[in-house]
């Protein structure tokens, strides 16, 4: 699934793979091989996400229910409590690697 994100005023396309297993994400994937996950949570909600057996730095995007952007970060390999500010519906999971270098670039250095 392609998703746009307005971030700062610059466009950013990201493919995404919605992702049914929400307490899995990224867990026990291969930096190289690992894919932008999106989860989708129905309605708002403020839980904290932790990137335990994440064996590398991902971005992690908050959305509301507009998709609009609520708050972006780093995340750090075995980071225990990861919550945003407010609530959200979505978070997108943008691991930091090669496919996706340039939307990290966008994204974290803006």
């Amino acid at each position: 699934m392609l998703i746009g994100l307005n971030y700062k005023n610059k466009k950013i396309n990201l493919e995404v793979h919605i992702c049914k297993w929400k307490f899995l994400g990224l867990m026990f994937a291969r930096r190289e091989k690992a894919k932008a996950l999106l989860f989708d949570f129905k309605r708002l909600r403020r839980i904290s996400i932790h990137s335990w057996l994440v064996f590398f730095d991902f971005v992690a995007v908050w959305l509301d229910d507009k998709n609009k952007i609520i708050e972006v970060r780093v995340v750090k390999p075995f980071s225990f409590s990861i919550c945003p500010k407010k609530s959200f519906s979505k978070l997108v999971e943008i691991p930091v690697n090669k496919r996706y270098r340039r939307q990290v670039k966008l994204l974290v250095e803006s």
